[in-house]
């Protein structure tokens, strides 16, 4: 089986999302990084790609240049991972997809939602397909989870909980990664609520299939002459009456990287923590908790997935390289259990937008639908 032939735009010196990318490519062995645009400067650009292995004359000054020789090309790119900031998101995607080449986008779609609602709309030639790495949907155990609550063993869902704490904004902070997450010209207008509150509302639709209806907000920016927000506290209604409640933060100290779920239904509950990721707890009502890991849920539910045998914990990087191996099977017309795509993306887009409307109106309770 020959390996797909990847390209990314972004992801040179100093970038760390894009060494991810790369790492997940690569784990299962299903693709080779054979051409780059890496960096907006010429000269970042040569050298990330040198560094990297990638050949001088597919080493590209733009992502423009890029989408037009190698769609031309016999042997040119089946895929691009684009891991620009947000800002940076649309223009490449659009020029792949209108290539004929399929994208992988790290979250979130875009910086705005015209340019979500604008790159949804583009029908990509070919048929190229499009994945967003929402990389927590990667993660055995969440998978476990989704599959329990489609089987009823939750019953019907009441009460959702989600959280995404970080503490590394706490203060004021003079890197490449704040520098950009905290720049509203190139994050959006969103700053923690766009950067991990989507995550934490991704894990909520995945694993639950909640459609929500409508929310309140409250968005705020403690550290002074922040521009973005770095903390965030939600309310969530979802269509059939369940509801839920949402905190994203990144100046909460002693939290690095807290993902974690809840959900409650007339049956049961079950509970989900990335520090622990190899771990679900599920409580029927009335019984003792169970402890359900990655061993006992293949007999159980045969969805959990691994690489490695159970008791040797799989983390970020295999969940985040899950996504990129389900993708390849998608790219070769293979079936794949539902991966985070365009719909989700823009979905993501208008939960930021209403976010921050209704923070900016007090906190009052916006639609989705009108978005």
């Amino acid at each position: 089986m020959n390996r797909i032939r990847l390209g990314m735009v972004g992801g040179g010196e100093g970038s760390f999302i894009g060494y991810v990318h790369r790492v997940a490519a690569r784990l299962d062995g299903e693709y080779e990084l054979v051409a780059g645009a890496l960096s907006s400067r010429a000269d970042v650009a040569r050298r990330s790609a040198a560094e990297l292995g990638i050949a001088p004359d597919r080493a590209y000054d733009s992502f423009e240049t890029m989408a037009k020789v190698e769609a031309a090309r016999a042997d040119g790119i089946e895929a691009v991972a684009i891991v620009t900031p947000n800002h940076m998101h649309f223009g490449p995607a659009k020029a792949f997809l209108e290539a004929g080449i399929h994208v992988i986008c790290d979250k979130p779609l875009t910086s705005s939602l015209e340019d979500a609602e604008a790159l949804a709309g583009i029908r990509p030639r070919n048929g190229a397909r499009f994945l967003l790495t929402h990389n927590y949907t990667g993660y055995p155990m969440v998978r476990v989870a989704r599959a329990m609550v489609a089987e009823g063993r939750l019953g019907k869902l009441r009460v959702a909980q989600t959280e995404y704490v970080q503490d590394w904004l706490t203060e004021a902070v003079d890197n490449k990664q704040a520098e950009w997450r905290t720049d509203p010209a190139r994050a959006g207008g969103g700053g923690c609520i766009g950067d991990i509150g989507t995550h934490a509302y991704n894990l909520v639709r995945y694993v639950s299939g909640l459609r929500l209806e409508a929310l309140s907000a409250d968005l705020a920016a403690f550290v002074p002459g922040r521009r973005l927000d770095d903390n965030v506290h939600m309310m969530l209604r979802f269509e059939g009456g369940a509801r839920g409640m949402l905190w994203a933060s990144q100046v909460a100290p002693g939290n690095e990287n807290g993902i974690a779920l809840r959900l409650y239904g007339d049956k049961g509950g079950i509970e989900w923590r990335q520090a622990e990721a190899d771990t679900l707890w599920f409580t029927a009502f009335g019984q003792p908790a169970q402890r359900i890991t990655r061993a006992s849920a293949a007999a159980d539910i045969p969805t959990a997935g691994h690489r490695i045998p159970p008791g040797h914990p799989e983390g970020y990087l295999e969940a985040f390289a899950s996504l990129y191996r389900d993708f390849a099977a998608v790219i070769r017309g293979e079936p794949r259990e539902q991966l985070p795509g365009l719909a989700d993306g823009l979905e993501g887009m208008r939960f930021v937008t209403a976010a921050i409307a209704s923070s900016t109106a007090n906190a009052r309770w916006i639609g989705l639908e009108g978005i």
